[in-house]
């Protein structure tokens, strides 16, 4: 349904690996448009060309929102966010109801750790894409960021509904974010722990228990008395992670 593109970027965009040369084009590049060109660049992780190429587009094509968009994106993943803000600005002006590029716009603000900003862009997306799980997991992780726990949780759980892979998933054809990078990474894993748990998806919730723990957050003992894991409690692999006696010798 959805892929994932925070981001950040995680969770969010990857960054770009600069110490490995860049591929060549294919052969038969100069029989692509410019658009088909810079998609084949975006997945080869060359971001750059994909830049160049996108701009060639849009010199045929200025008015195209997804075009500003996708540009935007390649600035992203350069790092290169007034740039990407720039793009996505232009977008959202061009496209009044272009949902991902209010998103991805969100990002660059996530990612400068501006997170009311981010927020509002995602509330904002949300009005034109209530549907949309990938945006609702961002909302969840810009209130995680800002330490409203009880908002970011209903969000998350939003998300979860929606779809029940939401996190697993990186981006949605390559126009829309989805912000993965959090500061507070085990506080993080705990938090989602607690959020599968809720919506019954018991294996990645156990997961992302051993992730936070691991991590060094809170302690089993806690997890173990925690009511939002009150359903797994009699898990054999629940009770292996909150209470070592009871993990086989």
């Amino acid at each position: 349904m959805y892929v994932s593109l925070l981001c950040l970027l995680l969770l969010s965009p990857q960054l770009v690996d600069r110490t490995k040369e860049f591929e060549k084009p294919p052969a038969d590049a100069s029989e692509l448009s410019p658009e088909k060109r810079a998609d084949i660049f975006m997945a080869r992780k060359m971001y750059r060309e994909a830049a160049e190429s996108y701009k060639e587009a849009l010199r045929g094509e200025p008015q195209q929102a997804r075009l500003h968009n996708k540009l935007g994106i390649s600035y992203h993943q350069q790092l290169n966010f007034r740039q990407a803000r720039r793009s996505y600005e232009r977008a959202s002006k061009l496209d009044k109801k272009y949902a991902q590029a209010v998103n991805n716009l969100g990002t660059v603000y996530y990612a400068q750790g501006s997170y009311k900003k981010a927020q509002r862009q995602y509330e904002k997306a949300l009005k034109i894409r209530p549907g949309s799980a990938s945006i609702y997991s961002n909302l969840g992780t810009a209130f995680f960021a800002r330490r409203k726990y009880k908002k970011a949780s209903a969000a998350y759980m939003t998300a979860l509904q929606l779809d029940p892979e939401v996190f697993e998933r990186r981006g949605e054809g390559g126009t829309l974010l989805q912000e993965r990078s959090v500061r507070d990474r085990a506080r993080y894993h705990y938090f989602m722990a607690q959020a599968y748990a809720r919506a019954e998806i018991y294996d990645r919730a156990l997961l992302y228990l051993r992730r936070s723990l691991e991590e060094g957050y809170g302690k089993p003992a806690r997890a173990a008395k925690d009511s939002a894991f009150e359903a797994m409690r009699e898990m054999p692999a629940f009770q292996a992670l909150v209470n070592p006696e009871a993990r086989p010798s």
